[in-house]
């Protein structure tokens, strides 16, 4: 079996996993969430978390993201598909994008607080004393002050790194994938670059262009893998 017949499962995988990313890679996924289920605030507090993770915890999970853990998950697949590939075609920007881009899944997935709030929302709810009580409202805060944080930040920065690299490597051949990729990661970048110095409104705008864009790059991934496996 040759080199390529042996990747071939694997650009299956990748294909099968960005077609998936592209129907759950939605930004405010939470949001649409809360707005057909009648949630009208988002909580504040570790108490208030704690009562709507009890009460829904599909919406209270889906607020706080966990549906990052899937699309991170993916799109590791889907960069270590497209690190096989163009590995014969620029194997420097594909070692570098891959290293990045399963770092940043990585930190990804260690910020993520989701299922650790609900760990600790079903420890408050058994609680029998108040000083159990007391203690996991006080953790409860203290994962609500991490995030979003700093390995949140860094996470997107490197994912973004890495889309932008794995786009430049497929400009050659398929353009109009690497032109949606490029847009893609220099929005998130952008986002990365300007949102410590300026944590404003308007540069979320940066992450709404991005999420669009990420979208139907999945898509075109997912055709351009797809082909590699035919061939």
């Amino acid at each position: 079996m040759n080199q390529d017949a042996t990747w071939k499962p694997l650009y299956r995988t990748g294909a099968i996993a960005a077609l998936i990313a592209a129907l759950l890679f939605r930004r405010n996924i939470g949001a649409e969430v809360s707005l057909f289920t009648g949630v009208e605030a988002i909580p504040t507090t570790a108490a208030d978390w704690y009562t709507l993770l009890q009460a829904n915890p599909f919406v209270g999970l889906s607020l706080l993201a966990v549906f990052d853990l899937v699309n991170y998950l993916l799109v590791g697949v889907i960069f270590l598909a497209l690190g096989a590939a163009l590995w014969q075609v620029n194997r420097n920007a594909a070692a570098i994008a891959l290293a990045s881009g399963l770092v940043g899944v990585t930190l990804n997935l260690a910020a993520n607080i989701s299922l650790t709030m609900l760990s600790l929302s079903q420890r408050y709810t058994v609680a029998t004393s108040a000083a159990q009580r007391a203690d996991l409202l006080a953790a409860g805060q203290a994962v609500l002050a991490t995030s979003p944080g700093t390995g949140t930040l860094v996470s997107l920065l490197l994912v973004a790194l890495a889309g932008l690299l794995f786009s430049l490597a497929l400009l050659p051949t398929h353009r109009a994938t690497a032109v949606l990729g490029l847009l893609a990661s220099g929005c998130d970048l952008a986002y990365c670059l300007v949102f410590p110095l300026t944590p404003v409104a308007p540069v979320y705008l940066l992450l709404a262009a991005a999420g669009l864009f990420w979208m139907l790059w999945h898509l075109l991934v997912a055709w351009v893998l797809w082909k590699y496996a035919k061939e």
